[in-house]
């Protein structure tokens, strides 16, 4: 896992900057209702998607909440006095207070299901009844693109998606979350070069290939053997699922 207090400076830079905002922000506004007045974003990060939704629905009061210190901060940059430190699996909000919940990005980067479970009971219970939520799904697929670099990295080894379309929904209707829509949006400027992959591989990037492990080394040699080092492999396309809390 990598330590996001440390990653916060260059985040943007490294993961397609404002225009996978861009294309982030215009997916999730597409799913959450025209009328709502409070949003939370759950795990918002540097606040670059969360700034989108606030400037695009002025109407509608925004608040961001993420985890780690240094995110934190630098969403509050972007939204200030929006932005408080939270653990999405237990959220500092009452009951039924927000029109619509949003988690883009998060729900893939937790380890156990009852951590995922955790977040979307969190989710749902601070959605007002006919809120909705919406999250991404299905994140690592989307990065296989069938790529060169896709067929180096195919033999490693993988977790179980944690946030696989299936396993959220069964969680989703748990809480009577039921769903009511989906989207997809391309991840502007994140496909990979060759050498970009091997520096992830190097720095932490894939959970089950730890820096300095022989096997991470094995692939990130490999990587360095293909061709067009420099090139941008295609960019993945992400998948975005909405529920509406029954009611």
């Amino acid at each position: 896992m990598l330590d996001y207090d440390k990653e916060a400076d260059a985040y943007d830079v490294t993961r397609g900057g404002e225009p996978r905002a861009a294309a982030a922000a215009e997916a999730v506004l597409g799913l959450i209702p025209a009328d709502t007045r409070r949003l939370l974003d759950v795990a918002c990060g540097t606040g670059i998607v969360t700034r989108r939704l606030a400037a695009a629905r002025p109407g509608t009061r925004v608040t961001g909440a993420d985890l780690t210190y240094g995110m934190a901060r630098t969403a509050a940059l972007r939204l200030p006095g929006a932005v408080v430190l939270a653990d999405s699996r237990a959220l500092p909000f009452p009951d039924n207070v927000f029109d619509a919940v949003t988690s883009v990005w998060l729900l893939h980067l937790l380890d156990r299901p009852e951590d995922v479970r955790a977040v979307v009971a969190e989710c749902a219970r601070v959605l007002r009844p006919g809120g909705v939520y919406v999250t991404t799904v299905d994140k690592a697929a989307a990065h296989d693109v069938g790529s060169d670099i896709d067929a180096v990295l195919a033999p490693r080894p993988r977790r179980p998606a944690p946030d696989a379309a299936p396993l959220v929904e069964s969680y989703a209707a748990a809480h009577l979350l039921h769903p009511t829509g989906q989207a997809r949006f391309t991840g502007r400027g994140q496909g990979r070069s060759p050498r970009r992959t091997a520096a992830d591989l190097r720095r932490g990037w894939f959970t089950r290939l730890p820096p300095g492990d022989p096997l991470t080394e094995r692939f990130a040699e490999r990587l360095e053997q293909l061709p067009d080092q420099e090139l941008p492999r295609p960019d993945p396309v992400f998948s975005v699922r909405a529920f509406r809390k029954a009611g």
